[in-house]
């Protein structure tokens, strides 16, 4: 449950944030903050957006992210397991990498740097009828930079070294804005100050200030946001091309999105169950509509299996991760598989 902090120590970081991210991002952006929120734009926000014109790969596009970071000083880390059971089934977020710091009042994380950080949320917003609005996944990789930080200084210039990161990504700071409350929130032992930042009128991701209840010198910062979505805002190109590519009017979109979270579920070793995080594969699976796959799935896995492999190498290959999906669809369906009904093509 999510509630809001008042002690002194937490409200004296809140008070200095202002004039910390002043000091760190330098003269050339306008500052508007009130007692409890503030707001950070570029003077010159209302020139208008031209997308590259050339759209990179996601091989390029992560390359690009890693340089950047690393001229930064921040290395790549080695991505999270999928399976996390603790508490959650799944790893749904990089800061997860925190938790003995945060949660376990450790000196140490699991993880420190830049992650491409595969994750799977049910959390997406969704239009009336239940479908994902463009810019959600159910499977997502989340670009993260988590650490442990000193002092504010640092949280300033992690908030810095973005804003430049994001430059050479495509986008402009005079397309960007930084905005939030400063009043800190707390969830359990954490608590933190998040700051959100957009380009233009949608909103990218976030940075947080984290520290552990007991332990407030001991501070964290969490930059998050989805590869997919970075790719979208500065390709200014239509959601379901972005991301199914030549799949992307083979079958309904929920359908697409199923599979594409079911192969990184199968390919990560998670085969399906009746609880735990088998049960999430399970449960995956049965949202693709088998009308629409009559032909098997196994063009699309292997797709899939592809995009997955960029940010971290899956245990199970692709054609055993087609075989597992279809034998799971059989299972609940009580119908042959289109691999056992000797089928020569596949969608």
């Amino acid at each position: 449950m999510l509630t809001r902090s008042s002690s002194s120590a937490e409200d004296t970081l809140a008070r200095q944030i202002p004039a910390v991210l002043r000091a760190k991002l330098g003269p050339h952006w306008e500052f508007t903050t009130t007692s409890d929120r503030i707001e950070i734009r570029h003077p010159h926000r209302d020139t208008p957006y031209r997308p590259p014109r050339r759209v990179p790969s996601w091989r390029e596009l992560l390359d690009t992210l890693e340089t950047s970071f690393a001229s930064d000083g921040v290395a790549r880390d080695t991505c999270l397991p999928l399976r996390w059971g603790r508490e959650t089934e799944l790893t749904i977020s990089a800061v997860q990498a925190l938790d003995p710091l945060l949660k376990g009042g450790k000196p140490h994380t699991y993880r420190s740097g830049f992650l491409a950080q595969p994750v799977v949320r049910f959390t997406g917003q969704r239009d009336a009828s239940g479908l994902l609005k463009d810019g959600f996944l159910t499977s997502f990789v989340n670009i993260s930079r988590v650490q442990r930080v000193n002092n504010l200084d640092e949280y300033g210039g992690t908030l810095d070294g973005w804003l430049s990161t994001l430059s050479q990504f495509g986008f402009h700071a005079r397309h960007l804005r930084i905005y939030g409350m400063l009043q800190p929130w707390r969830r359990g032992q954490v608590e933190g100050i998040t700051l959100r930042f957009a380009h233009l009128n949608l909103t990218l991701g976030d940075i947080v200030l984290l520290w552990h209840t007991d332990h407030p010198d001991r501070l964290a910062v969490d930059l998050g946001t989805g590869l997919e979505r970075l790719a979208w805002a500065r390709a200014q190109a239509r959601w379901d091309e972005l991301i199914y590519g030549r799949f992307a009017y083979a079958a309904p979109l929920a359908t697409l999105d199923a599979v594409r979270t079911a192969t990184l579920l199968l390919g990560s070793g998670i085969a399906p169950a009746a609880r735990g995080a088998g049960g999430v594969t399970r449960r995956v699976v049965g949202t693709i509509a088998p009308d629409a796959v009559r032909l098997g799935v196994s063009a699309v896995v292997r797709d899939a299996h592809d995009y997955w492999s960029l940010f971290s190498p899956l245990s199970v290959p692709w054609p055993e991760v087609a075989r597992a999906v279809e034998t799971e669809m059989e299972r609940q369906s009580g119908q042959p598989t289109p691999t056992e009904a000797g089928s020569a093509q596949h969608l």
